[in-house]
This record gives C-alpha cells, structure tokens and sequence, in this order.
C-alpha cells in the first residue's frame, strides 16, 4: 500500500514552499478570544483571514474557536492539521497561497453542547461572531420577529442546558455568564442580511424574556449587538481544487477554500468588552452599517441581477462570460453610474468610484466561475431591494429608469421559463409555480406577461403597477427582449450611452 502523503499541520509548516504565507506569529501562545458559530468556508476565508493577518502584525488574544452546528465535517478535516487550512485566492494571474493559523479549537455543537457552552461562557470569550444563514435565526423574515413556534425554539426554553439553535447557545452561554458575575460577550452577525445586527438583537431579547423577564431586560441592556457587512465570493471547494493547492504545498490539506482577491467587511463599532484592531488589516469600522449595505445591493446585486438574467438569456454561462461583451460591460457601468449609483448617500470617506471600479474588476474575473443561473435564483425576494427601491427612488425624483427597467424586464423575460431558442430555463424560485401559471396563461407576449407579473404585490407592491413611468419602460422592454434577443437589446443599450 502506497504511503499517505504528509498532512499540513504544525510539524509541517516550516518546510512550506517560500512562496506560501504562513501565521507570522507564535501560535502555543494564542489564546481564544472569539467563538465563531457555524465555522464553514466563507468564514475561514473572510472573518478568520482578517484576524490572522491582524494576529501577525498586532499579537492578542484573539484566537478562534470553530463551532460546527450541524455536521462534524470541517473538525474532521482540520483536527489532523492543527486547525490549518490554505486560503486560495484566485485571479486572471494565477494563485497565492496562504496557510492560516487562527483556529485554536474545532467543536461540534450537536455532538458536545456543554463544551460549547463552556468555551463561550469562558471570560476570555469577549466576542461571538456568527455564520449560520437566514434560516439558523429561527425567524419570520417577514417581520423579522422570533418564530416562537420553531422545533428548536420551542426545545430550547424547555431545555436550556441543551441547545441546538444558535439562539439557544447565545442565550445559555450569556445567562450563565450573568450569573458568574462575568460581562457579555458582544454578538458579532457576519450573515449576508440586511441589519443582521439589529435581528440578532431583536430576537436574542424576546427569547431571553421567554426564559425570562429580568435575563430579558438584561440582554437588552447589556449585550452589544453590531452590524457588519460582509463581501467576498467564496466558492465550493472542489476536488481538483483540493489536489491542486495540495500539490503546490508539497504536503495534502484536506480542507482549503478558494476565494477572490477582494474582501470587504464594515462593521459597526460597539464592542463593550473589547475587540481586535481590524481596522489595522482593512476592515472598515464605522458608525452605521446601513449605508454600506445600501450600498452593496444597489451596486453590487443589482448589477448583478442585470448580469445573470440578460447574461443567461444571451447565452452566457458566468458573470465572466457577460462581463467579456463590451456591452454589456458598458451597461453595467452605466447601471451604477447614472441609476443605481445616485440614489446612494454615503458618510464622509467612502469611495464610490474605487467601490464600483472594484466590482467591474470582481465581474470580470475569469478565475471564479460565477454562474448566471445561479445568481438568478430567487429573484422574486431579490429584485424589491436590489432594483426596484432604486428605481423607487428615482420616480420620485422625475428621473429616467431606462437600465433599471431593462433589469427587471429581463427577470420577466427569465421567468417565461424558456431562452430563445425555446429551451427550457430552470427558474428557482418561492413563487415558481405562480410564475409558471402566469406565464402559461400569458405566452411570450409582453403585453400580458407584464401585466400579470406586475400583480404579484409582494414583489412590486401597489405603487409601482400603477406608475406608468415604471410600468411603461418595463414593458417596452420586456417587448424587445422577446422580439430582439438579449444580445441586440443590451448592444443598443449600450450604443445610446455612448
């Protein structure tokens, strides 16, 4: 039997290539200082990378425990490294490799629930920071208040000592420290949702004063939940990712992530009990989040909407691929200089014009293989924040929409369910099946499906469908694209720019 190639791991570190990055500090001296719930790749790439940059440039106790809530796979992986793993960052030119350090721990919260609670309840723990998407807040998203009625809520408040939702373990965790005398940890959101923060929050309290009235109130008043933005694409590891970064190592890492070369987190700067000095490795520390997230769905997923419905209708696989038609290239620009872009208003020292360089850069990257279809998931709880708000606004300044509208004419022409050669499109959606219906009743006529797709208030609301400034352009639009094809009508947008 042939030997298994070594593993990276402590004993191995040294002997990296010269061209890899490693922790350029004393890990055995490293104490743990943040528990991070939901340790997956975009946090190894994005929240873990910034902390390990700032550990070798500003040595504290920021070490991080990795809590897993549901599968014990990146434990798995990563205990035979020491808890390192090689972040992979992707361009046109090639690759640099970097081997993190920061993990300290790796817990499976459903295996051992009270060595989680006892980590976070430890008085070195002075933040919690948190990757466990929408659905782990166990919420309405609708309004944003705790769904009480939730299994694992419902499990929580009958059995504290044992949680299994991330709210339970903030809460247990925190009403064991009250009782020790030891202050809270402040609870860091890194979810890609709007106000992650203020939800947090929001939530953390009414299941608190469930347990309790007094834990309630006090959870209110002494337990900092900031916003934070987050932005990076981080795409599945693949195999071939696996043995590639492996082989430039010259030792096997089980568990690397691949990423982009641009990183952005914002977050608001209220951390009672302490924090590290992010701001020192490119974090943006700030006042109020709210901006910067207006910021990104308006520039960044707004265009990319734009990019996945006409990119796909055109035939075009990636976000890269779209980006290579120069028309397209100047239609996004134009989205972001002329619509999008002056409905923003940003505090003193943001950079707009450096921002929205950035995403063309980001949008043209051939190395990460963004897919249009992908990206056109879903469009029905998209397209209120990151299209028609923006053009909400600019109606009620008088002013043109004419990109806007080409966006959401595209989604319209997307959700027919077939591309221009009369194959079936793959629409996932909430509402697929009342898209289906609306489309089979209207045929590819611009005329009817506008119409009946602008009925679905809880995409469009009362207002837009009868605003005929709005309703006019996106139905002229949605006329072209069925008539034209979305190459033609994106070149001759293009061309009245110019």
């Amino acid at each position: 039997m042939a030997d298994r190639p070594m593993r990276l791991s402590s004993a191995t570190l040294a002997a990296l290539p010269a061209g890899v990055e490693r922790p350029a500090y004393d890990r055995t001296a490293l104490r743990t200082g943040i528990v991070h719930l939901g340790v997956g790749a975009f946090q190894r790439a994005h929240q873990a990378l910034f902390t390990d940059r700032l550990l070798g440039r500003e040595f504290g106790d920021w070490g991080i425990c990795g809590v897993s809530l549901r599968n014990p796979d990146t434990r798995d992986a990563l205990a035979p490294q020491d808890g390192l793993y090689t972040v992979a960052v992707r361009d046109a030119a090639g690759e640099r490799l970097r081997v993190v350090g920061c993990l300290t721990e790796l817990l499976v919260a459903p295996e051992d629930p009270a060595a989680v609670l006892e980590r976070m309840s430890h008085p070195s723990v002075r933040i919690v920071t948190l990757t466990v998407t929408e659905k782990g807040y166990c919420h309405d998203p609708a309004t944003g208040a705790l769904n009480e009625a939730h299994p694992d809520i419902r499990h929580d408040l009958a059995n504290p000592g044992s949680p299994r939702s991330t709210i339970g373990f903030l809460a247990e965790a925190l009403s064991r420290r009250r009782a020790a005398g030891i202050a809270p940890f402040t609870v860091l959101s890194c979810d890609n949702l709007p106000g992650n923060g203020d939800t947090v929050a929001r939530i953390l309290r009414r299941f608190a004063e469930l347990r309790d009235a007094g834990f309630g109130a006090w959870v209110a008043e002494a337990v900092a939940c900031p916003n934070s933005m987050v932005d990076r694409i981080v795409p599945a590891t693949t195999d071939a990712d696996r043995a590639r970064v492996s082989q430039a190592l010259g030792v096997a890492d089980a568990w690397p992530v691949v990423t982009e070369p641009f990183a952005q987190w914002v977050v608001e700067d209220r951390f009672p009990a302490g924090r590290p000095a992010w701001e020192t490795v490119g974090v943006e520390m700030v006042p109020d989040v709210h901006p910067y997230e207006t910021m990104k769905l308006r520039l960044l997923n707004g265009s990319h909407s734009t990019l996945a419905y006409l990119g796909y209708l055109a035939g075009y696989e990636t976000v890269s691929d779209s980006m290579a038609d120069p028309a397209f290239a100047r239609l996004i620009r134009g989205l972001m200089d002329e619509e999008s872009g002056p409905t923003l208003r940003m505090p003193p020292g943001a950079d707009l014009e450096q921002y929205k360089a950035a995403l063309i850069g980001r949008f043209r990257n051939p190395a990460l293989h963004h897919r249009t279809w992908q990206i056109a998931m879903d469009g029905t709880q998209k397209l209120p924040q990151r299209l028609l708000a923006p053009a909400r606004e600019r109606l009620a300044a008088g002013l043109p929409i004419d990109r806007l509208a080409l966006g959401v004419a595209g989604w319209m022409r997307y959700v027919s369910g077939r591309d221009e050669a009369g194959r079936p499109i793959d629409v996932r959606d909430p509402l697929a099946d009342r898209l289906a219906a609306l489309a089979a009743e209207a045929g590819p006529s611009a005329e009817r499906l506008a119409p009946a797709l602008f009925g679905l208030s809880a995409v469009f609301g009362d207002d837009l469908p009868r605003d005929p400034r709005f309703t006019g352009p996106v139905t002229e639009a949605l006329h072209r694209l069925f008539t034209r094809g979305a190459k033609a009508v994106v070149a001759a947008a293009a061309g009245a720019e110019g």
